[in-house]
């Protein structure tokens, strides 16, 4: 496996597969009471390559020790830890 950043020839397969399944998903998708234009089978047959693009990724990702539970992160979210400086910590003699 690559050590460099830019994704591989089967990453970039992988979410090019991906991409291409989930708008044929969207664009095919019917409103409610309608009958889907893609059979059951079909869909069916969807939703397992998409299982096993997400599993070979995972995979992938886990040869490379890269973390997939990253979530996304907005400006104005407040921070779940801040940073004190030692300076701060440290007692100021008295002058007792």
């Amino acid at each position: 496996m690559s050590t460099n950043k830019e994704p591989s020839v089967e990453q970039r397969t992988l979410l090019i597969m991906r991409k291409l399944l989930t708008t044929i998903v969207r664009e095919s998708t019917t409103q409610p009471g309608m009958k889907h234009i893609l059979s059951d089978d079909t869909r069916q047959d969807i939703r397992m390559c998409l299982g096993l693009i997400s599993s070979r990724e995972r995979e992938l990702a886990e040869e490379l020790g890269i973390e997939l539970n990253e979530r996304p992160h907005y400006a104005d979210t407040p921070k779940k830890s801040s940073v004190v400086s030692i300076d701060a910590l440290k007692k100021k003699p008295t002058t007792d």
